[in-house]
């Protein structure tokens, strides 16, 4: 399913495309049109792809368009209706037809040229059917439905019986029967009651409305907000905006996706898939950690651990393992999404970081298959949950496939967007996330359960060392006995480091701390630390040999004794 422009997807993993065809680039999808700019051919690995920065709009009522008002407030009034017409539950299963069964069909009976004629006499003779022409010719118009008078029964009885008196006589016989059958199918009054003062009590459908509107609709909640505006709860604004969003405020539109995520929720257990258990192995797959610069949570989706044959096969090695693959990255995005907060002045939206390193080539069909799916299950019912989605150590081919669907991507999906090469992970993340947030391993300052540092702590000093050329940190201290501790990285490292202390009294000896060597790009950040027996500082050394300017992140803490 095509992604469309206004419904950015939450995937745990990109979308892992086929194998571009030379001949032709992929159609546009219908609700989008292709852009006129034509995108920037991919450059060395140093460069950083990277669009207008996507700015998320205000939740609040009072700063919509008019025309955004207007189509919120038809939704709300949709929404309201549809509970009232019970839209949110899912019909009855339509139920199996019988299978067929051949019928053999029944005899048919023979045709008259092909009778046997019978060598009986005729029933009725000349006589007889004379007697029924008269009769017929002398019957009155309309039946005799009257029991005939005692008088008249009294006169008859010693009579015999002529063809003239059989014919209405019997007609009173045949008759009686069905006014007999007619009379029991009416109710009888009760006794000493008039006929007339018997009536049919049925309810009057003023009462069955009212009966019908006594029955309170059913109460459903989208990741903890009430979906009913009348419920009075403005965090269903904010809700209900994201469909509209997702669906360039186009309200019968945005309402079929509402209502399609409602009974989707229902059908996939979504509500309660927090309580599942799905084991520890996929833990280091996705994980939350940190916020931005503007307070999203971010979650950190890592290809590379399907680098591991066992894992991959226990992921994706069949259909079931891939339906409990989607399971669980369902739960992840729902733990996620219990960061937000849905009021109009909170962040109800998330950075998403996916890294392509060391990840599966495109020849794994199993794990694009399911990263596929997934994507088109959560653009379908998590809409407008993503501000950013970053792509870091981005291979060839991303780059490559980049430049062929950038023309058929809106500018809106496109502003979300941002892909950096190895070389430019770091300085990429830096923009849109503080150092204290940013994980070890992607050149940040933040470690996993940290008891020394809390990013709340802040104090991330920057430096510039210029090409060719030394810088030194200095952290002074006067309280002996105690610790000095410090967290030290350099963007891209190739830069040699060493740290010593120099003590204040000038009989004092210097102490090397840290040899002086060079550090690899792929190194982590330092940490060290040097108790103190004497007042002086401690002075880190920086080396840039390279041909580029490299940035210094550091920060320091002093434990006394």
């Amino acid at each position: 399913m095509a992604a469309t422009a206004e419904s950015t997807p939450v995937p745990i993993l990109a979308p892992v495309p086929e194998a571009p065809k030379p001949e032709a680039p992929p159609a546009p999808p219908a609700s989008e049109e292709p852009e006129a700019t034509k995108p920037a051919e991919p450059t060395a690995d140093t460069a950083s792809l990277e669009n207008a920065s996507f700015k998320e709009e205000s939740n609040f009522v009072s700063d919509l368009k008019d025309h955004e008002k207007k189509a919120l407030q038809e939704l709300k009034a949709r929404v309201e209706e549809a509970f009232k017409n019970n839209e949110f539950v899912e019909p009855p299963p339509k139920p199996e037809e019988p299978p067929k069964t051949e019928e053999t069909p029944a005899a048919e009976p023979p045709k008259a040229e092909e009778q046997v004629p019978s060598d009986e006499k005729p029933v009725e003779t000349k006589e007889e059917l004379k007697a029924v022409i008269a009769e017929i010719e002398t019957a009155p118009p309309q039946a005799i439905t009257e029991e005939p008078k005692k008088e008249e029964a009294s006169v008859s009885e010693g009579k015999p019986q002529t063809p003239e008196t059989v014919g209405p006589a019997a007609e009173v016989v045949a008759e009686q029967p069905v006014a007999a059958a007619a009379e029991a199918k009416e109710p009888k009054p009760a006794e000493g009651v008039a006929a007339t003062d018997v009536e049919e009590v049925k309810p009057e459908p003023a009462a069955e409305a009212e009966a019908a509107d006594t029955v309170p609709p059913e109460e459903i909640y989208l990741w903890g907000v009430p979906l009913m505006p009348s419920k009075g709860d403005e965090r269903t604004d904010v809700i209900l905006l994201k469909f509209l969003r997702a669906r360039d405020f186009k309200v019968t539109d945005a309402f079929t996706m509402l209502k399609n995520t409602v009974l989707w929720r229902k059908k996939f257990g979504a509500d309660a898939i927090l309580e599942e258990e799905f084991g520890n192995e996929l833990d280091g797959v996705a994980y939350m950690h940190g916020v931005d610069k503007e307070g999203h949570p971010v979650c950190y989706n890592v290809y590379g651990m399907f680098q591991d044959k066992e894992l991959y096969q226990k992921t994706f090695g069949d259909e079931a393992k891939r339906d409990k693959f989607l399971r669980w990255r369902v739960q992840q995005l729902e733990k996620s999404i219990r960061l937000l907060d849905f009021s109009p002045g909170g962040i109800s939206s998330m950075v998403q970081i996916t890294d392509f390193k060391n990840s599966p080539g495109l020849g794994k069909w199993e794990i694009r298959q399911a990263t596929n799916k997934a994507v088109a299950l959560l653009q379908d019912n998590y809409p407008e949950f993503v501000a950013k989605k970053i792509f870091i150590n981005v291979p060839w081919w991303y780059l490559a496939l980049n430049t062929m669907i950038s023309p058929f991507i809106t500018q809106r999906t496109k502003s979300k967007f941002v892909a950096a090469r190895p070389a430019r992970v770091s300085e990429t993340l830096f923009k849109y996330i503080s150092p204290e947030y940013v994980p070890v391993q992607y050149g940040g300052l933040s470690r996993e359960n940290d008891s020394e540092f809390t990013a709340a702590e802040g104090g991330v000093s920057e430096q510039i060392v210029k090409a060719g050329a030394k810088q030194t940190v200095e952290i002074p201290i006067t309280e002996v006995g105690s610790t000095v501790l410090w967290d030290l990285s350099v963007q891209g490292w190739e830069v040699s480091y060493g740290a010593e202390f120099v003590p204040s009294a000038e009989s004092g000896y210097t102490v090397i701390i840290q040899k002086t060597r060079k550090f690899l790009p792929s190194e982590e950040p330092v940490r060290s630390s040097y108790k103190i027996g004497e007042p002086g500082k401690v002075v880190l050394t920086i080396d840039n040999t390279s041909s580029k300017r490299k940035k210094i992140l550091y920060r320091s803490k002093i434990k006394s004794a």
